[in-house]
C-alpha cells in the first residue's frame, strides 16, 4: 500500500511527468509488461492488482533482499526500500543502501535525498526516507485513482476518488491469475522484523513484499492468512 499511495491507480495508460507511459500502479514497459496495449483501454480492477502483485514478487522484492541480504529490517524498511526501487530502480546502486549497511546512518539518510528529480519527486523521496529511518507511515489505507486520461495522456486531475482495494488486493494475494508471457517464482523474503519478536521467516514472495509495504493499517488483508495474522498479532475479531 504505501507504493499504491504514491502512484495512485491509473486503470488506463497515461504519460508520466516526464512523458513515459505509465499504467496501473506507476508500471512502465520496462518493468517488462508493455503498457502501451492500455492506451484508451482501462483494465478492471483485479487486473491492475494481479500485475502489481507479481511484479512485486517477481522483480523489485527480490532486488530489495539481494541488496540488504545480512541485514535486518523492519516492516517499515522493506517498505519504503521497496518504494523506492519501484520508483527509480536503483535500490542496487544507490549509495545511501551501501552506507546505511556500512553503519552510516546520518549519511544514509542524507544520500537518500541525492534521489529527487524531477523536482515532483521530493515529496515522496522524503516520505520514503522518513519511513526507512523513522518508522513514519503516510499511508491511510486507501487509494487514490484517477478515471479520466485526455487523448493525448494527460490525466484529467478532476477525476479523483479515494477508493477502498482491501477487498480486491486479498484477492490478488490469495491467486495471482497467469498474465500471459509472465511465469513468477517465488522468492525468499530478507530478515524482517514486526511489530512482535517473531522474526518473519516462513513469509515468502508477494505475501511479504505486500504485508511489509501495506503496515499497520492493512490488517484486513493479513487476517485473510491466520498463522500470518497471529505472526504480525493483528486484532482480526472473532
Amino acid at each position: 500500500m504505501e507504493i499504491i499511495q504514491h502512484e495512485a491507480i491509473v486503470r488506463q495508460a497515461y504519460k508520466d511527468s516526464v512523458g513515459v507511459w505509465t499504467w496501473g500502479i506507476g508500471v512502465t514497459s520496462g518493468s517488462g509488461h508493455k503498457v502501451e496495449r492500455y492506451i484508451g483501454q482501462p483494465q478492471p480492477m483485479k487486473k491492475v492488482l494481479a500485475v502489481y502483485v507479481w511484479l512485486l514478487e517477481d522483480r523489485y522484492a527480490p532486488a530489495v533482499m539481494r541488496a540488504f541480504a545480512g541485514h535486518d529490517l523492519t516492516e517499515a524498511q522493506f517498505a519504503a526500500a521497496l518504494s523506492f526501487h519501484w520508483n527509480t530502480g536503483a535500490i542496487g546502486s544507490a549509495s545511501w543502501v551501501q552506507q546505511y549497511k556500512s553503519g552510516n546512518i546520518s549519511g544514509a539518510k542524507k544520500a537518500f535525498m541525492n534521489w529527487k528529480k524531477p523536482p515532483e519527486i521530493i515529496t515522496r523521496r522524503k516520505s520514503e526516507r522518513d519511513l526507512f529511518f523513522d518508522g513514519k507511515w503516510t499511508g491511510n489505507g486507501t487509494a487514490a485513482e484517477y478515471t479520466q486520461v485526455r487523448s493525448s495522456g494527460s490525466i484529467v486531475w478532476g477525476s479523483r476518488k479515494n477508493v477502498d482495494i482491501s477487498r480486491s488486493l486479498k484477492l490478488a494475494l490469495s491467486h495471482t491469475p497467469a498474465l500471459d508471457h509472465v511465469k513468477s517464482t517465488p522468492a525468499q523474503p530478507p530478515n524482517l522484523k514486526t511489530h512482535t519478536s517473531a522474526p518473519l521467516t516462513t513469509i515468502t514472495g508477494v505475501t511479504a513484499a505486500v504485508v511489509a509495504s501495506a503496515g499497520a493499517y492493512m490488517s484486513g488483508v493479513i487476517c485473510n492468512w491466520p498463522w500470518l495474522a497471529k505472526l504480525f498479532n493483528a486484532s482480526c475479531g472473532g
